[in-house]
């Protein structure tokens, strides 16, 4: 591929790439969630996890600019850190690449309870959802010619229910239901302990974005297309965000906070069975063909890892006769199993925002350290200096908050042994003469 056609994509395509990306399953399973919490406030966290976003979203503008590949965070965490660095974020990027195909079949069976009441079952949710994982293995080793495909009706079923339901619903709000100012009556927690959980509830919603600064390389004058697209995107979705979860309030009042699929609940209010079954089968679409779609990614990113940059163990880069990463794909679905055993959405979305948190910490301190590198090009200058990384640093820090003890000591369990892991696989580079760095194409300087 020559250097012309890998920058073709228009500022309109980076657009609406970063838009794909973020929406996700959370805009359909959170506003009830987040209501529960906080009730009318949660109106609120869109735009303030947003403009949070935003701050770590420069970060990642501001090296992508600077250092050339498609690495995103682990490439920036290893270019100012070294390869160790690069090995854990390399390894925690492909870890969210799983835990994101756990949180998206979680998703589906979870929308399904809905229908299907005896899903509430562990058990039987069990079973399905393991069921779901080994019918997306199998079309992994088919092929992905039809990714394509999958991912436009993906697309146009999540764009074209969100669309119809915010033009609709706006119709048929009722200022009434804007009087629950703090969360379910049930809910006794502290308010400081509700806002930090619907924060991270919210933040999960955008951890999209990090995937726009990997295909810096493809757009044209990323210095200048990438910091606007982020701003554009994330602004844009914040906004979607906080008219849905208006909507949703306005038409279903205090029953949002107990729904389980919140917008074909609210779809229900004002068209009935056609709306709700309608709204239904837009958020299974779009649900199943985000999991398609990461469980194909996700082993290719360890692959490429492993064998095209030479940063994580060789064995991950092992294909089949049909270019399938079997090693990497039997692994992330092995993996992806034992997630699901949790049974719990929300946990694994809680999952997702902590392997982001992982990844975001050493991209923002990156983002310092390299700011006046004298062998890096200026790129995209942060306005105000090292304000807007300190500022994301901040951020970032108080997600610490929304995290369980148990989530944080599993956070350590695998960097330890993702660490024993590194020590192996760097012994058996040296043992067997092969490169310990990563390839001369990834390397800056």
């Amino acid at each position: 591929m020559t250097a012309t056609t890998k920058k073709q994509l228009s500022f309109l395509s980076v657009f609406l790439l970063g838009v794909d990306g973020i929406i996700g399953s959370g805009i359909f399973l959170m506003p009830s969630r987040i209501y529960a919490k906080l009730g009318d406030v949660s109106l609120l966290l869109m735009p303030l996890a947003g403009l949070a976003v935003l701050m770590i979203a420069l970060c990642f503008a501001n090296l992508a600019s600077k250092i050339p590949g498609d690495g995103g965070a682990w490439l920036y965490t290893y270019t100012a850190f070294g390869r160790f660095a690069g090995f854990e974020i390399g390894i925690f990027t492909w870890l969210l690449g799983i835990i994101t195909m756990a949180t998206e079949i979680s998703a589906l069976v979870t929308s399904l309870k809905s229908v299907f009441p005896t899903l509430n079952q562990h058990s039987h949710y069990l079973v399905v959802a393991l069921l779901i994982l080994g019918v997306l293995t199998l079309l992994n080793l088919i092929g992905s010619k039809f990714m394509d495909w999958v991912d436009n009706i993906s697309t146009i079923a999540k764009v074209g229910v969100l669309i119809l339901f915010v033009i609709a619903g706006l119709f048929f709000i009722h200022p009434a239901n804007f009087s629950n100012l703090s969360g379910t009556v049930s809910n006794s927690a502290p308010l400081f302990n509700r806002f930090n959980e619907g924060f991270g509830m919210v933040f999960y919603m955008f951890t999209g974005f990090s995937f726009l600064p990997i295909a810096a390389s493809k757009m044209k004058k990323p210095e200048k297309t990438l910091p606007i697209a982020l701003i554009s995107v994330l602004l844009t979705s914040a906004l979607l965000y906080m008219i849905v979860q208006m909507t949703a309030i306005g038409v279903s009042g205090k029953d949002l906070a107990t729904d389980n699929v919140p917008i074909a609940a609210s779809f229900f209010h004002f068209a009935g069975q056609l709306g709700y079954d309608l709204a239904l089968i837009g958020m299974l679409i779009s649900i199943l063909g985000v999991a398609l779609s990461i469980s194909f990614s996700t082993p290719l990113i360890a692959s490429s890892l492993a064998s095209e940059h030479q940063l994580l163990p060789r064995v991950l880069g092992h294909q089949d006769k049909r270019g399938v990463p079997i090693v990497s794909l039997l692994l992330s679905c092995g993996i992806c199993a034992l997630m699901l055993l949790s049974g719990n959405y929300l946990f694994l979305a809680s999952c997702i925002v902590f392997t982001s948190f992982v990844q975001y910490v050493p991209t923002i301190l990156a983002s310092i350290r390299l700011q006046n590198h004298s062998k890096l090009p200026k790129g995209f200058r942060l306005p105000g200096g090292l304000l807007i990384p300190i500022l994301a640093l901040l951020v970032t820090s108080y997600l610490i908050l929304s995290f369980s003890v148990k989530l944080m000591i599993a956070g350590i369990i695998v960097f330890t042994l993702s660490g024993v892991w590194y020590l192996y696989d760097d012994r058996d580079r040296q043992a067997k003469g092969l490169p310990r760095d990563i390839a001369d194409k990834d390397k800056p300087f």
